[in-house]
């Protein structure tokens, strides 16, 4: 929740304190995931006269209010430097991984990951959900999960492994993990928009995990028909994540298909589906390929501040490790 200094006290802002939303309208807005007065200030009045069915005039006056509380304006590095110190790393278990992040999965960002089947992305989501729960001190969030599995790919007995590894009691773990399967595109986007309520209801969610992002819209959204309406709900989508990565400071890990790409003569065919508007959503892109064994190699491919770099971990029954099994 936002808040204000008035006459000296902390006061919360609530949607209702917007001109032209009342308790009704504030509903329609909730049930659409804009939870927050950030969420209005950053839309256009087009969008929220719709969602919210009023009118451009009155849209344009609370997202103007909402902007003033906000004191939403250019600020110097100082204090932008300041902000990004709330900024937590959570560690994939190898540090070999962490290193190549930059510390570890990065909360206010979206971390993706691409690579054929078997590349270890649903392996590290795994580990994530883990590691998202341990105190800061461990290099965790302190905070929950929520998991949106789009291909079956969520296994408590692996959860269990990785605890059992680490010393932690399973059955907390797991109830500190939210899962929910979704079975095609509109529920998968409904599921983000669910998330808001848990974050409003004080469920103290750090990490989000979308396993796989591109499956359902690969399937549903065929041909070049239906390629540019196809991105326009992904570029969405990503955006409903981002929007909620920053205002709770949570971090997002998405993971994410490949094909092969006919037109490359010489080196690695493989490419990430989504094309630009995955690759300029996402923070952080990683890119996965199997090794011998059990090895993995992870490589940087795009970063808004971290070179490209390569490095080897490994997938072991305890989970990612350094440590070749």
């Amino acid at each position: 929740m936002y808040r204000i200094i008035i006459m000296g006290k902390e006061k919360e802002i609530k949607l209702t304190d917007l001109p032209g939303i009342g308790a009704a309208t504030a509903s329609k807005l909730e049930e659409a995931g804009y939870v927050d007065v950030m969420s209005i200030a950053v839309m256009n009045p087009a969008e929220l006269s719709t969602i919210a069915d009023i009118t451009e005039s009155a849209a344009r006056k609370a997202i103007a209010a909402a902007r003033k509380m906000l004191h939403l304006e250019f600020e110097n590095a100082v204090e932008y430097l300041k902000r990004r110190q709330e900024v937590i790393k959570i560690t994939t278990g190898s540090k070999n991984l962490d290193a190549l992040l930059g510390g570890g999965i990065e909360t206010r960002a979206i971390t993706e990951t691409y690579g054929a089947f078997g590349s270890g992305k649903s392996q590290l989501a795994h580990q994530l959900a883990v590691n998202a729960q341990l105190p800061l001190e461990k290099k965790g969030a302190n905070g929950k999960v929520v998991w949106i599995d789009t291909e079956s790919t969520f296994r408590p007995e692996r959860i269990k492994q990785m605890c059992e590894a680490l010393g932690l009691d399973f059955q907390k773990t797991l109830k500190n993990i939210f899962v929910a399967r979704a079975f095609n595109s509109d529920h998968q986007i409904l599921l983000v928009e669910k998330i808001s309520e848990l974050l409003k209801n004080g469920e103290p969610i750090k990490l989000i995990i979308v396993d796989s992002l591109t499956a359902h819209f690969r399937a549903e959204f065929t041909g070049r028909g239906q390629l540019a309406e196809r991105q326009q709900r992904i570029n969405r989508h990503l955006h409903s994540l981002m929007r909620l990565a920053e205002t709770y400071n949570l971090a997002v890990y998405v993971t994410n298909q490949v094909m092969a790409d006919p037109s490359m003569m010489f080196g690695d065919p493989t490419r990430a589906i989504g094309g630009h508007i995955v690759a300029h959503a996402s923070t952080y892109r990683i890119y996965l390929r199997k090794g011998k064994k059990d090895a993995r190699i992870a490589r940087m491919i795009d970063s808004p501040n971290l070179p490209e770099a390569e490095t080897i971990f490994f997938i072991t029954e305890k989970g990612i490790t350094d440590e070749e099994p």
